[in-house]
């Protein structure tokens, strides 16, 4: 809190009501005068800082008079998950298998607006360890978007605490990167389940889009036959330009529609 500055000099015991609030008619526009209007001066100079902070936090931080956030634009229903188009990870992963589907524990509340929604990309067969075309494995991938309207308090501060967590639901963290000129704040992590997980928070808008990948044998594996050796999980941070991507395409479907 700023506190208002003391008043420059100070008052003898004879000082009337008029002298103490920076005016003496006795005085006049003598020393004593003039140092005890630089006092008030100093007082208005910190009324003005402190409407300046004020003002900063309004326009710099989008919160309002109120205390809640602004929502910039954003709109955040039942039917958001439109907003999953995913076409770079589309390009680069194959056409999803299917539309977004929307996860059953969203939240429509005076103080928060939430969706969940999922995207399962067709599943590649992968060569074995010797080359051959057909090895019994296959990975397929899933996005995952997770959209949240805060409208009572600012969400911002629990989003910078959370961007340093060693853990996600007992899932280690590997790495967090700090993904620059995207929203108020953005980051990648990287978590030792194979899942690239960004997130951003703008206003009282956070959205995360996660890609997560999977594995399985589809061979007989029957009858004492072996099954081929398991070949290398993909690097999921080579998509990570295309979920950056992808995201701003989100962000912008959020506050059009």
């Amino acid at each position: 809190m700023i506190s208002e500055p003391e008043l420059v000099g100070e008052d003898g015991p004879g000082s009337s009501s008029d002298v103490v609030s920076g005016f003496d008619p006795e005085q006049g526009t003598g020393g004593g005068g003039r140092q005890r209007w630089r006092g008030v001066l100093w007082g208005v100079a910190g009324a003005v800082t402190a409407s300046a902070v004020w003002a900063a936090a309004v326009f710099g931080y989008g919160i309002g008079g109120d205390g809640k956030p602004d929502a910039r634009g954003y709109r955040v229903e039942s039917d958001s998950c439109a907003a999953m188009e995913l076409k770079e990870l589309g390009r680069a992963l194959g056409v999803p298998a299917a539309e977004p589907a929307t996860e059953l524990d969203g939240i429509e509340h005076p103080a928060l607006h939430r969706i969940r929604c999922t995207v399962d990309f067709t599943t590649v067969v992968l060569r074995g360890p010797d080359g051959e075309e057909d090895s019994g494995w296959s990975t397929g991938y899933q996005a995952s978007l997770t959209a949240e309207l805060h409208k009572a308090t600012d969400p911002r501060p629990v989003f910078e605490a959370g961007s340093t967590v060693t853990d996600i639901d007992g899932t280690a963290v590997d790495r967090v990167e700090r993904v620059p000129d995207l929203g108020d704040s953005a980051y990648l992590l990287i978590t030792d389940d194979n899942t690239l997980r960004l997130s951003v928070v703008e206003g009282g808008a956070v959205m995360t889009l996660a890609l997560s990948t999977w594995m399985s044998y589809n061979g007989e594996g029957g009858d004492g036959e072996e099954i081929p050796d398991e070949p290398e999980e993909p690097e999921l941070l080579a998509y990570r330009g295309h979920l950056i991507s992808d995201m701003r395409d989100v962000m912008k479907a959020l506050r059009t529609g």
